[in-house]
């Protein structure tokens, strides 16, 4: 456990970074993965980059053997012995325009179905950790403010 001292410490650092800075201090390393396509060429990289995928907090476009393409949020994986009997679970991004209320059906791809995969929607929760959260609290102390109430950003 730490020391009021370490604490201390911890929070002024905190109090002069950027949340891009946190995402990235020691002890948050990972990987930026938005924008970057994986390679596939072996049942080992498909099992890794749909792995990423799953821990991916945006959007993902899968394109199968056939040449479609599926964009959405990848919320499970089945894993199974073969590529064969392995499945993503992918809930589909409503189409441009659509009503709020639409309904889209989810998706289950077979992992011997996926030719490529891209990471193409922005990360969601990327410079959102709670040192990201403490940041922004004693900011707040500072300035004066009582009962800080620090609420989530929207979503875009």
């Amino acid at each position: 456990m730490a020391t009021a001292q370490q604490e201390h410490l911890k929070i002024e650092q905190l109090q002069h970074a950027t949340p891009d800075e946190i995402e990235h201090i020691a002890g948050r390393e990972r990987d930026n993965l938005e924008g970057t396509i994986p390679a596939m060429a072996s049942d080992a990289e498909i099992r890794e980059a749909l792995e990423k995928a799953f821990d991916y907090r945006g959007d993902i476009t899968i394109t199968l053997k056939g040449g479609s393409t599926v964009e959405g949020y990848l919320y499970d994986r089945r894993l199974g012995t073969t590529l064969d009997n392995s499945v993503v679970r992918l809930i589909p991004t409503p189409p441009k325009g659509a009503p709020a209320s639409t309904t889209v059906e989810r998706v289950n791809i077979p992992y011997s179905d996926i030719a490529g995969l891209q990471f193409s929607g922005r990360d969601t929760a990327a410079g959102k950790t709670f040192d990201a959260w403490v940041k922004k609290y004693w900011e707040k102390k500072a300035a004066g403010e009582k009962n800080i109430q620090i609420a989530p950003e929207k979503l875009d």
